[in-house]
């Protein structure tokens, strides 16, 4: 395994530059990977796209779903029929009625179990849980480095622009990073910036 020290940059153009400025400290072409990180959720793992199979949020949102459309697909049908009964109208205005129930029902049941994940709160004294940090998009600029010039590495990406600098062990070959994976929450060993 290899120490990696990379930073993110906005544009390619920034990236050159500060490879520019790191050539001039010493390092070579086989020391640096530039590269893009899209958005979360747009890496493409899967034939339809996306990240992952299911999001985790929406864990048991289908359990909602099909409970809330039972429900109001029932009392929208009872009450359009009991309508329909006095006024000797047609069936269809209760079939109508229970599948306008059903839909309505699917989407409150669905969003009342996954919403009610995000309502339980955490003991006192139990630390909250939250998803991990997300690799913000933009040009990875990714640095292979000695142990002894971690910290030049770092103070060089800083000076030449670079943000959210983080440090990793991976697999360097031919001048690249070969196992970066964008979903790998980032070690960062300076406070993430937000994007402008």
């Amino acid at each position: 395994m290899s120490l990696i020290v990379a930073a993110r940059f906005q544009t390619f153009d920034e990236a050159t530059l500060a490879a520019q400025k790191l050539f001039a400290e010493g390092y070579t072409e086989d020391d640096i990977h530039t590269f893009y990180v899209s958005i979360a959720g747009e890496h493409g793992r899967f034939p339809l796209g996306g990240d992952r199979v299911a999001d985790p949020d929406a864990k048991g949102g289908h359990f909602g779903a099909v409970a809330g459309a039972s429900l109001l697909g029932l009392v929208f049908a009872l009450v359009a029929g009991v309508i329909a009964a006095q006024f000797a109208a047609s069936i269809f205005i209760t079939i109508a009625a229970a599948g306008v129930g059903a839909y309505i029902g699917a989407l409150a049941g669905a969003m009342w179990v996954i919403g009610r994940k995000k309502r339980v709160r955490t003991a006192p004294g139990e630390p909250e849980k939250s998803h991990p940090p997300v690799r913000q998009a933009g040009v990875m600029l990714a640095l292979h480095v000695d142990i002894g010039h971690e910290q030049q590495a770092r103070q060089l990406l800083r000076e030449a622009g670079g943000t959210d600098i983080e440090r990793a062990n991976g697999r360097w070959q031919d001048g690249k990073w070969q196992d970066f994976d964008p979903l790998d929450p980032p070690r960062r060993v300076e406070a993430p910036t937000t994007a402008n």
